[in-house]
């Protein structure tokens, strides 16, 4: 399963939607549909924005947690 961690990594980072979106020069619906894991995946280009705007690695935004079903 991934989880996703941009919320609590932008709270760490004093970040909310809007400053975090001009930062990455990204739309606001964009990091909203993540924040609140309303799209069906993340590309590599907006991984990398995200984290070049947070000054952060990949792992402080998603992560791979093993499904306890599996």
């Amino acid at each position: 399963m991934i989880i996703i961690k941009l919320k609590e990594t932008m709270k760490k980072k004093g970040y909310n939607i809007g400053t975090l979106a001009e930062k990455a020069d990204m739309h606001r619906n964009g990091i909203s549909k993540i924040l609140n894991n309303k799209n069906s995946g993340i590309e590599f280009d907006t991984l990398n924005k995200l984290c070049k705007a947070l000054e952060c690695n990949v792992q402080d935004i998603i992560e791979f947690e093993e499904d306890e079903n599996n």
